[in-house]
Parts: C-alpha cells; structure tokens; sequence
C-alpha cells in the first residue's frame, strides 16, 4: 500500500499474538514499527524476522515514563510518528468473587491505563504528522462473556476515551479509530491460563451461548487485513468505529473441546 510507505508506527504488545501480525503487516507495507512489549524472546526475536525496519524497545505500559521513553526513542530513531497502535492487553477469565487485587489492577492498570500513557505520549508527534490512533477493543463490549467481565470494562472505558479524544484532537487533525475485534486464532493470553480455567471458562461460555455468538475464530492475518484497511484511508477521512468479527458460523477452539 504505497500510502503506508515510509511512515513509521508503535505497536504495543507487539512481541506476539495478534500485536506481532500487525507488526508483519505494516513492515510488508513500507512502515517502520517501533515494537512495544515487555523484555522476553519473542521481542527481541523481532530484529531477527524484520531487520532494520523494526525497533524493538522492551517496555512495561504499566509504566508512565517508561512508556515517554520509549514513544521519544520511536520518534528519535525514525523521525516522526504517524501511527500509534494500541494493542496491549491481558485477557484473562475469573470469576469475579475470586478475582485477586492483583487481577483486578493488573487488568485496569494495562488495558486502560497503558492506553492512557501511550496516547498522551504520542499526541504532540502525532499532530506533527496528522497522525492516527489506533485503539484495539473486543466484541466483549457489545456481549460481555462472563467470567471476562471486568476485561469488558476495561475495553469499554477505552472505547469511550477514544470517543472524546477523537473530537478533542480533531482540529489537530489527529484520527482516533476504535478496531472492534472479534475472537482471533492463535491469541498468546490463553498460553498462562491454567486448566482448572480454560475448563470453566469455556464451559461456562457455551452455556451461556457465547460461543455459539463469537463464531469460528478468524485468523489474525485477516484481523491485520483490517487494520491497513482503517489506516490506508485518505487524511480527509476517518473511521470512528470498525468492528471485524468472524464470519464463519462455529465457535473457538477451546469451546469446541468442550462441546464435544
């Protein structure tokens, strides 16, 4: 996509999971993309299957200034910002008379705060550049899924920052977009799940009827097919909210064992 070329991007979470697709996505089309995740293998592993076009910078979003340090090291090694990619999150199922203080902060401090860094980070090199945000949520927020209740929330407090930023930044002509996902093969936050948890879980969206709702899940490649679509746009346009679910009747993987 010859509009993408030569731009650059962060992506957060970008190490694995859907946040690495979009990383492979956006370099197959020209952009550089300074890759936001904390330290692990899979991060550093990034220069290797992208070369110089990637700038791998272990961070914890978590974080205020470690998040300023990385956006100003983005913008030092490529010279501007024109996209911002809001994709860290942690996803992960309880009950939620269970739920631990550290769940419960954990899952506020990186889906809602970590966003909050990021883009107040990035929005004096974005107006710079007439850049876009870009805020990835879940189908959750229409149809929260029990046991995932409070990642919902979380998701829906993004959604409705996005909401007021996008006319707060308009007349810096900065383009807040909110990519409404649906379920997503090969995700990376089952991987720390226990079984005890994925057991309950899915047990407990199929009755419910949840799964049934969510369908076969799509893949990542074509979730990052979306993404390009919302920032390959002309500037004089924006799309407030795009919500790509799978189209394949079914369910996903984990709720298929269950079912039997």
């Amino acid at each position: 996509m010859e509009r993408l070329a030569g731009k650059a991007a962060i992506v957060t979470g970008a190490s694995k999971g859907m946040g690495r697709h979009f990383v492979a996505a956006l370099v197959e089309n020209g952009m550089r993309v300074a890759c936001l995740a904390r330290p692990s293998d899979e991060l550093a592993s990034l220069a290797d299957d992208f070369g110089e076009a990637v700038l791998a910078l272990p961070c914890d979003v978590t974080v205020p200034e470690a998040v300023d340090r990385a956006v100003a090291r983005a913008v030092e090694a490529f010279g501007r910002l024109d996209v911002v990619i809001a994709n860290a999150a942690v996803y992960h199922p309880f009950a939620f008379e269970q739920g631990s203080d550290d769940m419960i902060r954990n899952h506020v401090d990186i889906n809602v705060l970590g966003v909050a860094w990021l883009i107040r980070a990035s929005i004096p090199h974005l107006r710079a550049t007439g850049g876009q945000i870009v805020a990835i949520s879940s189908e959750s927020v229409r149809m929260p899924f029990p046991m995932l209740a409070l990642y919902a929330a979380t998701k829906a407090a993004v959604e409705t920052l996005c909401n007021g930023l996008r006319d707060e930044l308009r007349s810096d002509d900065i383009r807040v977009t909110i990519l409404r996902s649906g379920s997503v093969k090969g995700g990376s936050g089952g991987k720390a799940w226990s079984q005890e948890t994925v057991a309950a879980f899915y047990k407990k969206i199929v009755e419910t009827g949840h799964a049934a709702m969510s369908g076969d899940s799509a893949t990542p490649e074509s979730m990052a097919e979306a993404l390009l679509a919302v920032i390959g746009l002309p500037a004089d346009i924006g799309v407030d909210l795009i919500e790509v679910r799978a189209a394949q009747e079914g369910a996903p993987e984990g709720a298929k064992q269950v079912a039997g």
